[in-house]
Formats: structure tokens, C-alpha cells, sequence
């Protein structure tokens, strides 16, 4: 055999060996068919996708950023340009610019659809592919949205019923709205909060999209002076549902128009206890988007006249403070802001709250001043004080909020994790999963995340391993 010289240089595309007077980085053939002229997505070996700079891309849930990692591979030899790679994707240059410098696209048709043009593995995604079975996208929408909205399976003798949905015409719009018309709107919004404090905001926010949409289209409607403050109110209501519904599914530039949309309406009505509620949700998405400064700014704002507001939302509004200020480390404030909120909590009359305060009962405010303290726990101060009021939390939800006891039990585990017992943590881990693998949150698959980088931390042992895989496993199906 004769011996490779240890200068040999390989071609950066199908690996040959180059010819000693080629100064490029392609070999011939590889070089001679120019990326411009390529008609479609070139096969791309595994390791395509395990360079840093794609897996970094992959970790930001933005498609933008995965394709300009594509599009900037080594691989190709060159940049592949925006003009080219729009056209596998079915785009023009200007919207693949404007998808690859703007918020994270979200439309779930549009990324499997791009996912696949590029071959992308589906267990490097945030999103699951659907089988290739031969049913278009639409098809797999349409069958997702009737069985989230109406709990049917879409499969053998009821699949034809499917094509019945193109004849469907949108709702007509009343040529009046009164107090029945009011009802209908609350009542919508009430039953989509209940189902997403069980399951999740992923499953059924289309849906209530739709509703939200249909009732916004009510304002313009005829309506009395005496119905209208409350019309308003109604549909802002519905806003904020919807709008928190997006935000624990991670669509957060929706959820963002959503809570505006609340926001507003609750001004015009003139409704105080509305307008806290939607600042309190804008404060929280703020903090989980790492904006603390922002969330801490919507408080302040809701905070403002709350001698207007029952005990328990200055209770939910100093809890959400808290937050922020912990966020901000900002200590000792973010201690005595949990102080205020149990405060005004000892006050609370469930009787004068309005509707979508129903959920903030006991358990909900040991939750919420629990997370509040989770940070600074960390730290190793009040570590046992956070600890007991996330054990509250979790031992006081009902199943009719899974969602939040889930995430109580993961962040209890993650705590203990990182300050106490890994193997008490593990405990408390698998406890979490078994709420955890009945919802989709995208913020609760997040909690998970933390977790299991917690446990990683940790020298392996059989509990700790097996929560990390079990969690792995839960994941995969988010």
C-alpha cells in the first residue's frame, strides 16, 4: 500500500482526496457543479448537523437561524445564497431575509415543510414530524385542530368528513349584541381557561384564536351603551386567555398582540380588575422571555390605584414582582415583596375577585412566591422557605390545575437537585413526570430542561439517570 502523504487535503464536500495542485477547497467534480445551479437540497452525510454552529442553531427553536447556519456550512464550499435556498423552501430572497433576521417562525405547516425540503433529522427538531403517509399538511392541520377542539379521531370510516370542513362558512356576524351575545363570549373564555390550566395552552390555540377573532369582529357590531363596557370587558377577557394560552406555547409575538388586545379593551371599558390581570400576564411572559426590567414595568403599572383591586390581586401582582426582582437579584426587595404578598393574601375574598381570579387560591400563591424565591434559593438563602411553599403548592392543586402542580414539582425537584439530595430529587422528579407527560406546555418542557441539566451535574447513579432518560423520553413527544 502506498503510503498517503500528512499534508494530504480533502475535498470540504464529499471528502475525496485533492489533487496536490488544487488550491481550492472542493475537488473537482464537486466544484465544477456550482451551488447556484443546484435544483434542489444537495444528500448532506450525518455529520452535517453535528457541527457546533448548526446544533447551537437547533437549540434556538428559530428556523431563521437554522437556515442561515444551512446556508453558511462549511460543506457547501461557499455561502449558499438566500435567492437559491428560498427557492427549495418556495420563498423569495426578501422573505427568507426577513425570516432569517425576525421573530422565530411559528407556523407549524411552515416549519415541517422547510424541516423536510432540507432534510433535517426530525430528533435534532423542537417539533415533531408527522408520519409520511401520504396526507398533505393540511390535512395533518385540519386533523389536529378537530381533535383538539373536539376531542374526535380523524381516522378510517370519519376521515372523509374532513372535506366537509372546505364547505364550512365563517360565522355570520349579528347585526346587534346584547347581554346573551356578552354571555356566550365570557362563557368561551371560561371553559378555554379551564382546559388550559389542565392541559396546556398547545393543544387547542388555534381554536381559541378563532373565537377571539369572531368576538373582536362583535365590537363593531351594534351594541348599546349599556351593554357596551361590558362587551368589552368580555372580549378582553377572551384576549387574555387566548393571549396566555399562546404564551405557554411559546408564540410569543401572538401572545404579545394578545394581551395588547386585553389590555386595551379592559382601558376602554374602564375595568381595573381586567387590566391588572393582563399586566400581571405581560410581566410574567416578560420575565420568562428574560425581559425582568419589562416585567417589573408592567407591575408598577398595574400596581397603579390598586386600592381599586381585591386582596387577592395585589396578592398576584406582589408575586409577580417578586419575580422580577429576584430575576433582577435584587434581594432583599424580592424577599420583602413576597412578604407584601402574603400579606395582602391573609385579606383574600373569593367572593369579591373577579372570574379569572378563580385559580388563585392557596395553592397557586405557595407556587407563585415559591418561584418567586427559587432563584435566590439557588444561591443557598431561603432554600427550605422556597422548598416548603412549592410543596404546598404541589399538595394543594387539583387535577383541574395539572399544569401548575407539574410545574411546582419540577421546579421543587430541580431545586433539591441543586441544593439538596439528587437522590431525593430524582424522587421528586418522577412524582412531576407523571403530570408532566399529561400536558403540553412549552414553558413546563422548559422546567424539564433545567432539570435534567441539574441532574447532569451530579456524578451519574441509577435514579439520577433514569429521571434524565424518562425526561428525555417526555420530551420527545412535546
Amino acid at each position: 500500500m502506498t503510503r498517503v502523504s500528512d499534508m494530504q487535503r480533502y475535498c470540504a464536500r464529499c471528502g475525496s482526496r485533492l489533487n496536490r495542485y488544487n488550491v481550492e477547497t472542493l475537488c473537482s467534480p464537486c466544484g465544477s457543479g456550482a451551488s447556484d445551479d443546484l435544483a434542489q437540497p444537495p444528500l448532506v452525510p450525518p455529520a452535517f448537523w453535528q457541527v457546533d454552529q448548526i446544533r447551537d442553531a437547533l437549540a434556538t427553536w428559530h428556523m431563521g437561524r437554522v437556515i442561515f447556519a444551512y446556508r453558511m456550512h462549511p460543506y457547501h464550499g461557499k455561502p449558499l445564497p438566500q435567492e437559491l435556498v428560498g427557492n427549495w423552501l418556495g420563498l423569495t430572497q426578501a422573505q427568507l431575509s426577513r425570516i432569517e433576521k425576525g421573530q422565530a417562525p411559528e407556523q407549524l405547516s411552515k416549519l415541517i415543510r422547510w424541516a423536510r425540503a432540507l432534510g433535517i433529522p426530525g430528533d435534532l427538531l423542537w417539533f415533531k414530524l408527522p408520519a409520511d403517509s401520504g396526507v398533505t399538511l393540511d390535512d395533518v392541520n385540519r386533523q389536529d385542530f378537530l381533535r383538539a377542539a373536539f376531542g374526535v379521531t380523524v381516522t378510517g370510516a370519519a376521515a372523509p368528513l374532513i372535506d366537509l370542513l372546505s364547505t364550512i362558512q365563517p360565522t355570520p356576524i349579528p347585526s346587534h349584541v346584547g347581554a346573551t351575545e356578552i354571555e356566550q363570549i365570557r362563557t368561551t373564555a371560561r371553559e378555554f381557561s379551564t382546559w388550559d390550566h389542565t392541559y396546556g395552552g398547545g393543544l387547542v390555540r388555534e381554536a381559541v384564536a378563532a373565537q377571539l377573532r369572531y368576538a373582536v369582529n362583535l365590537l363593531n357590531a351594534h351594541c348599546s351603551e349599556m351593554h357596551r363596557t361590558d362587551l368589552q370587558s368580555a372580549v378582553g377577557f377572551l384576549g387574555h386567555t387566548a393571549g396566555f394560552m399562546a404564551f405557554d406555547a411559546y408564540a410569543h409575538a401572538d401572545a404579545r398582540s394578545m394581551f395588547r388586545l386585553a389590555w386595551t379593551c379592559a382601558e376602554e371599558a374602564g375595568d381595573w380588575h381586567l387590566r391588572g390581570k393582563v399586566l400581571s400576564s405581560m410581566a410574567r411572559q416578560a420575565i420568562w422571555c428574560a425581559s425582568p426590567d419589562d416585567g417589573l414595568t408592567y407591575i408598577e403599572l398595574a400596581m397603579v390605584r390598586s386600592d381599586r383591586l381585591t386582596a387577592t390581586e395585589r396578592a398576584m401582582l406582589h408575586s409577580a414582582r417578586a419575580r422580577a426582582l429576584a430575576k433582577l437579584h435584587r434581594v432583599e426587595e424580592a424577599v420583602r415583596a413576597v412578604g407584601q404578598a402574603d400579606d395582602e393574601f391573609a385579606y383574600a375574598s373569593p367572593a369579591d375577585d373577579p372570574p379569572w381570579m378563580a385559580y388563585y387560591d392557596a395553592a397557586q400563591h405557595s407556587g407563585d412566591t415559591g418561584h418567586a424565591l427559587f432563584d435566590i434559593a439557588l444561591t443557598g438563602r431561603f432554600a427550605t422557605e422556597a422548598s416548603n411553599r412549592l410543596r404546598a403548592a404541589i399538595e394543594g392543586h387539583t387535577e383541574a390545575f395539572v399544569r401548575s402542580r407539574a410545574i411546582s414539582g419540577i421546579k421543587l425537584a430541580s431545586l433539591t437537585m441543586a441544593t439538596g439530595d439528587p437522590e431525593e430529587a430524582a424522587v421528586l422528579g418522577k412524582a412531576a413526570l407523571i403530570d408532566a407527560g399529561h400536558i403540553r406546555s412549552r414553558r413546563a418542557a422548559d422546567d424539564l430542561r433545567e432539570l435534567a441539566r441539574f441532574g447532569g451535574a451530579h456524578d451519574k447513579s441509577i435514579e439520577v439517570e433514569e429521571l434524565r432518560t424518562r425526561i428525555g423520553t417526555i420530551l420527545a413527544a412535546v
